[in-house]
């Protein structure tokens, strides 16, 4: 190919492939497929190293980094980037207003931009004539370090503007890196044996500062642009809002949630808001930053020691925290699964005092390097129970890996841990922890009864007035005011729901009935194919198999369980109480927006227990199914799936949805 037709094809696929990376990283709506992107790139990489003089700053191939010679230059900010005070309650935004209307005129009107506060790394971006020439992270505000090679490997960062480009503008942007990256990343850091990044801030901050660019282009880096500092040649931009529009026209990712507000008062319920959705995003926000959109009404403004007197920065408390693990226990569940937790030195997280948190098994607790005695990092997102990120810092000396009891901890029974699970189990049926564990079950989620929680249940099998189940339904207000906490109100109130639970669907009563693998989609499985109990409770293995999602092994556990006649007596002592075990009109297929669709639930998910995401699944339509198969329609995965399912999930081509797409799903 002649020289001038391979400049050109140069310059085509660089044009390209710049459109491509502003597609997906700024309108999230890709143009290409990544493979097709991939022969691309090697086009373009194949050009220039054949021909290097055709290499331009703002080509694709330049993001891949390389080494950096000596310390980071500090570098002189063209405009300050200044603080932002910051305000915790509605009352201090109320009193910001009220300063800003008295000092504009309280006649005059005064519009806001709000924008979700990223808990990032703030740096400042200078483009000449539209060509990123350089970066540097925010510093005293005054003068920052320069960090341009390391920001050239961000595909979010545009290397040459888009459309007509001002001769000079600072671009000012928080670089942070996704929560779904932070995950890996520390999952990473784990499996090269070293200490794990307590938030995905100090990730984004400790990628920004790498001594080679190449390590750099290797974190899972994305940028949010939040405003300009100088600039020249944009003299037709007089408001906030309109500066967000054009950056992004220009090709910078600025955050879709932005909105613009007419009012202080609509401001406070916009921060309300935006603390509920918090747990729903895929990147970590510490609050709300407020600003007066007129640039000329932020002139007249001013600030006051670097600080705008235009703009508040609304906090909460922050989503993890770095606390002592003083112990991990053990609790028997109502499988027999013995269950790590960890006790914590109390901290607050999020708003609210933890002092303990979830473990999962021994082979995660020491992947993750957890160990009791060290200081961890603890993480809640949203209103789940908090987990233990990893070490925070390097193991305190005398600690040891965590290792589980032989034998159990309630009974004695030697502990075993069958082939292919990452379980531990008691095998001992009669364990007592089976029986108070399947009583929480009960309460807790099965009937869902209001005024009895795990306390409750705690101390009423302590005090051996409650045992079982039936016992439950035999409770009376006189017994229940006997336990702290119940007055003859609360007694009479508690004792009403646990009489209007015995209504609950024939599938939760089979959830509750603490039968092997009969979770929640499994008991709406058995109550719709077999209709009453009897039926169930008759069925031979080869009947049990027939049911949507029974497998022989499930099938055979489940015909085990009630040919037990404790078992069977169980079931008729409930009838006589007057639960109901026959299917009703509420157990029918439900149609709505994923009707036809059939999903399978596994892992742990951070907004939702599992049963929580597989009834809202059903109550749109959806069918739910405990085992993949090629009719599956995706496989919803959270953190510790189940390696089968993702095995079969790949291997007959089944999607693979995170737990963020889950929630897309469920709002249509």
């Amino acid at each position: 190919m002649p020289r001038s037709d391979t400049a050109t094809r140069a310059a085509e696929l660089r044009e390209l492939l710049n459109r491509a990376l502003i597609a997906y990283h700024v309108d999230d709506d890709p143009i290409m497929e990544d493979a097709a992107y991939d022969v691309l790139y090697d086009e373009l990489a194949a050009i220039e190293a054949e021909h290097p003089e055709l290499v331009t700053p703002d080509s694709p191939t330049q993001r891949v980094g390389a080494p950096l010679s000596g310390q980071f230059q500090k570098v002189r900010h063209l405009s300050p980037m200044g603080s932002l005070e910051k305000v915790t309650t509605d009352e201090a935004i109320a009193k910001w207003a009220d300063d800003v209307r008295k000092r504009l005129g309280t006649d005059e009107p005064v519009a806001y931009v709000l924008e979700p506060k990223i808990d990032g790394s703030a740096i400042n971006l200078v483009y000449e004539n539209g060509a990123f020439v350089r970066g540097a992270t925010r510093g005293d505000g005054v003068q920052g370090e320069d960090v341009t090679p390391n920001l050239r490997t961000i595909g979010a960062i545009p290397l040459q503007m888009q459309g007509d480009a001002p001769p000079l503008v600072e671009v000012r942007g928080e670089v942070y890196m996704p929560l779904s990256g932070f995950r890996e990343f520390n999952e990473r850091l784990v499996a090269e044996g070293k200490p794990t990044a307590p938030n995905p801030r100090n990730a984004s901050a400790g990628s920004l500062r790498q001594k080679d660019s190449s390590i750099t282009a290797q974190r899972p880096l994305s940028i949010w642009v939040y405003g300009t500092g100088r600039r020249e040649g944009l003299d037709e931009l007089t408001t906030h809002w309109e500066t967000l529009q054009w950056l992004r026209a220009h090709g910078f990712r600025t955050n879709p949630l932005a909105e613009r507000v007419e009012s202080i008062e609509e401001i406070a319920e916009r921060v309300r808001a935006w603390e509920l959705r918090r747990a729903e995003l895929d990147y970590e926000i510490d609050g709300i930053v407020i600003k007066v959109d007129s640039f000329d009404q932020q002139a007249r403004l001013g600030s006051l020691h670097e600080r705008p007197r235009w703009a508040r920065a609304f906090k909460w408390a922050p989503m993890t925290a770095v606390t002592r693990l003083n112990e991990i226990l053990i609790r028997v569940g109502r499988t027999g699964a013995l269950n790590p937790w960890a006790v914590l030195e109390p901290v607050e997280v999020g708003g609210v005092t933890i002092s303990r948190a979830t473990l999962h098994n021994e082979e995660d607790i020491n992947r993750k390097e957890i160990r009791a005695g060290d200081d961890v990092i603890v993480q809640r997102a949203g209103d789940v129970i908090p987990q233990i990120v990893g070490p925070a810092g390097r193991h305190r000396r005398g600690t040891k890996e965590f290792r589980m009891p032989t034998h159990c901890p309630l009974c004695g029974t030697e502990v075993v841990k069958p082939e292919g699970e990452a379980m531990h189990r008691c095998p001992n049926r009669a364990c007592p922890s089976r029986g108070l564990e399947a009583l929480i079950n009960w309460v807790m989620a099965a009937a869902d009864i209001d005024g009895v929680g795990e306390q409750s249940v705690r101390r009423l099998w302590d005090l051996g007035i409650v045992r079982s189940v039936p016992e439950l339904y035999r409770l009376t207000r006189e017994q229940l005011m006997e336990v702290d906490g119940y007055a003859e109100i609360s007694a009479g109130n508690a004792i009403e729901a646990i009489a209007a639970s015995k209504a609950i669907p024939f599938s939760r009563v089979l959830f509750g009935l603490n039968i092997p693998d009969v979770g929640w989609v499994t008991g709406q499985t058995l109550a719709r194919h077999f209709g009453t109990v009897d039926a169930l409770m008759n069925a031979t293995q080869e009947e049990l198999v027939e049911a949507e999602g029974i497998g022989p092994e499930r099938a055979e556990a489940i015909a085990e369980w009630f040919r037990d006649d404790d078992n069977r007596r169980l079931v008729e002592e409930l009838r006589d109480l007057g639960l109901r075990f026959e299917a009703g009109e509420e157990e029918r297929p439900v149609e709505g927006p994923l009707t036809g669709k059939r999903y399978v639930v596994t892992g742990t998910l951070e907004r939702f227990t599992r049963e929580e995401a597989e009834a809202a699944l059903e109550a749109r339509g959806a069918k739910v199914s405990d085992s993949v198969s090629s009719k599956t329609t995706g496989l919803i995965v959270g953190e510790e799936p189940g390696k089968s399912k993702l095995t079969k999930a790949e291997k007959a081509g089944v999607p693979i949805l995170s737990e963020s797409l889950l929630v897309q799903l469920l709002r249509g």
